[in-house]
């Protein structure tokens, strides 16, 4: 029994040392990549990763001897191959001198960085990770996971191997706010002022501020452990608005699934629309089309061109602007959305179209939820409605260089990217001021909700439009499909759209008493689509004060969390209590 309880709590010191171990290996990892090292220092460097990976291989295969409960099919699918990369990399990195003659391709840091991360990963979803909703609630952490991979990423934008040139704090500040906020408002060129390094730092908290590392965090810790504490499921279950508590980490793992999915497929067709005549080589190809998918799925707008799809050999390429239509329309329908679409679509595929029947009886409602429906008919109505304005707008202006099919699909861009998207196929200075104005409220509006996307949402939008028809008819609620909107929902869509007006006028009112030589409409512009997480711009960003720079960057953290979580998260929630006060009418109009 003692050597048991010995044997125990060795095993239990060592999965310890193992995981801060790679914990201390992630950052030698951005020191090692974010500086550069004299030759010496990069031999003990290179001897902690040899160290680093062994350990993770030894207490990988530790667990197997030695846990008795039985391990899911992903799992050890999992460890074998990260156990298998791990071990070509370390032969080929360590232990063979001619490798980087015959598989430079293996032969290369980036597969380092790789082998790290997944130790750290498998060490990282072994740990016990408990959300006390008694020190913070729902909304309070997940405010403060923004700030901390906010922060975080402005360090890691200040490295030295991370920009060409140097960034000062509140440039890098505004950057990693605008990437993680998934905005896409700039103050230095991303093309030109950060390295490949960089611009990988970029996307990785475009990816992270996207699906919100919590999520990750939380699904590969049960991934790998299977179970998970009531308490982190119940905080999980509001951060991701799942229906049942235990369909949260299910939840999780669509969002997850959903998300690589779709940016893979957007990479490979951004690929293949694209001339590699216009890169210096495949690799850099590749991360152009990885880049953009990833960018135009979260709605973020960050591009790798000087002048955004502006750019020479970009801005006539339509079947790349198409396919980017698409992605940041799916990213911007919500995942709720996704879900209930593609189990509508195949329960009409297989039933209605193929006529096949399963032979299990089923009795779930193979329906587009009402959530569904006024999402779907806003977002297409105001993009349909976007097209045919600014089509009429710019057909003598914007439009002039493109003929036919290549005037409608840059209408269509141009109505579609306002909706938290941010990528430019015109140039957005010389755009009429009926077009800015259509630009400013398409922006204002933005997703949807529960996606990567900003705005006062599409629903809210819909729920504010049929409640003053309501009123027009003289009813006292508001009805659609036969169907009662409830009141909460139409309380909290008023108080979002409130919130907003006062966060984007005091933020006009302060950039113009800090920067007032920069115009009214440029400011309004400007603050429209910090808040919305847009990212377009005519051009003012760079040129504005610390000041104004930092009254963005609230902007853009407030549009990204919504002013209403974080009331939430700092106002006491009142308990329930059992009684009413008399009702009053009140006068208003």
């Amino acid at each position: 029994m003692i050597n048991h309880i010995k044997k125990n709590f060795t095993l239990k010191l060592l999965y310890k040392i193992a995981f801060f171990l790679t914990l201390f290996g992630i950052f030698i990892l951005i020191f090692d990549f974010g500086f550069n090292q004299p030759a010496n220092l990069q031999i003990k460097i290179n001897a902690l990763y040899f160290l680093i990976l062994s350990t993770g291989i030894v207490t990988t295969i530790l667990r197997y001897i030695t846990q008795r409960k039985e391990i899911e099919t992903k799992v050890w699918l999992f460890d074998f191959l990260s156990i298998f990369i791990t071990l070509v990399v370390i032969y080929i990195h360590f232990f063979s001198q001619e490798a980087h003659q015959h598989l430079t391709f293996l032969y290369n840091d980036n597969w380092i960085k790789i082998t790290i991360i997944l130790t750290f990963i498998r060490e990282f979803s072994e740990q016990n990770i408990n959300y006390k909703r008694t020190l913070l609630n729902p909304a309070q952490l997940f405010i403060i996971s923004f700030l901390a991979i906010i922060f975080l990423g402005a360090l890691l934008l200040m490295l030295p191997n991370a920009t060409y040139t140097g960034i000062s704090f509140i440039n890098a500040l505004f950057t990693s706010t605008s990437a993680v906020c998934v905005t896409g408002l700039i103050v230095v060129d991303t093309s030109n002022y950060f390295t490949q390094f960089g611009q990988t730092i970029i996307l990785v908290l475009i990816q992270a501020g996207g699906i919100g590392i919590l999520t990750f965090a939380s699904y590969f810790s049960y991934f790998f452990k299977g179970v998970s504490s009531y308490e982190n499921q119940l905080v999980l279950s509001d951060m991701t608005n799942s229906d049942k508590i235990g369909e949260v980490f299910t939840t999780l793992k669509r969002i997850i699934v959903i998300t690589f999915t779709i940016e893979i497929i957007g990479a490979i067709l951004i690929f293949l629309s694209l001339n590699s005549a216009l890169f210096t080589g495949f690799l850099n190809q590749v991360f152009f089309a990885i880049f953009h998918s990833i960018s135009a799925f979260c709605n973020a707008g960050f591009s790798t061109l000087q002048n955004g799809l502006y750019e020479t050999g970009f801005k006539f390429n339509y079947i790349l602007q198409l396919i980017l239509i698409i992605l940041l329309i799916l990213g911007g329908l919500g995942f709720p959305i996704l879900v209930n679409i593609m189990k509508y679509s195949k329960y009409y595929l297989t039933r209605k179209i193929l006529g096949i029947k399963s032979w299990k009886k089923q009795y779930k409602p193979w329906m587009l939820s009402l959530n569904s429906r006024i999402t779907l008919i806003t977002t297409f109505s105001l993009l349909a409605i976007g097209t045919v304005l600014f089509y009429i707008t710019e057909y003598n202006n914007a439009l002039v260089e493109h003929h036919g099919f290549g005037k409608f699909v840059t209408a269509l861009f141009g109505s579609a990217t306002p909706r938290t998207a941010g990528f430019n196929t015109v140039d957005m200075t010389t755009l009429t001021l009926p077009t800015i104005l259509i630009t400013m409220f398409l922006m204002w509006v933005g997703a949807s909700p529960a996606s990567t996307g900003g705005g006062i949402k599409t629903s809210t939008f819909a729920i504010a439009t049929l409640n003053f028809i309501s009123l027009a008819k003289g009813k006292s609620r508001i009805e659609i499909y036969r169907r009662e909107i409830a009141d909460s929902s139409v309380r909290r869509a008023f108080a979002i759209i409130s919130l907003s007006l006062i966060i984007i006028g005091f933020g006009i009112i302060s950039i113009l008493i800090f920067d007032p030589e920069k115009g009214l409409l440029n400011v309004a512009f400007e603050c429209f689509s910090a808040y919305s997480t847009v990212g377009l711009s005519l051009g003012i960003t760079a040129s504005l004060s610390d000041t104004s720079k930092l009254i963005l960057i609230i902007i853009m953290f407030i549009g990204r969390v919504s002013m209403l979580s974080i009331l939430i998260a700092v106002f006491k929630k009142v308990k329930h209590k059992n009684y009413r006060y008399p009702t009053e009418e009140i006068t208003i109009n």
